[in-house]
């Protein structure tokens, strides 16, 4: 009896042995082949990858010139901006001053007019 079971124990570690055997060889098969797909399809994309971060980097330096050029045009717009207030400013100022010239103009006109008159009428009437 102890026979038959040595024997049946020694055909199951055989049998055992080759089920593992053969599970091995499909392992080593199946990390062989994922490691061919995985370096066929991963080393394109990776380089991929790189292109995209190089076109990102440009961007990104591309909006970076941009905003400097913004912040410098801004800044140029503000300068005109305070330019033609100031040219405004004068303007309104030579017209405050050139307005009161001619109100002055006109008053002293108009005073020597009368003036004028005045004397030319006054020697006619004493003269008769």
């Amino acid at each position: 009896m102890n026979n038959i079971w040595a024997g049946i124990i020694i055909v199951a570690v055989v049998v055992l042995t080759v089920f593992l055997v053969v599970l091995i060889i499909e392992l080593k098969k199946t990390v062989r082949s994922l490691r061919d797909t995985i370096e066929n399809s991963l080393n394109p994309t990776l380089g991929e990858v790189q292109e995209t971060l190089k076109s990102l980097r440009n961007i990104s330096e591309n909006v970076t010139d941009i905003t400097s050029d913004v912040k410098t045009l801004s800044g140029n717009v503000r300068d005109v901006g305070n330019n033609i207030r100031q040219v405004s400013s004068l303007i309104g100022n030579v017209t405050t001053v050139t307005a009161v010239t001619a109100s002055g103009l006109k008053a002293g006109i108009s005073a020597a007019m009368g003036v004028i008159l005045n004397n030319l009428f006054s020697s006619k009437g004493g003269g008769k």
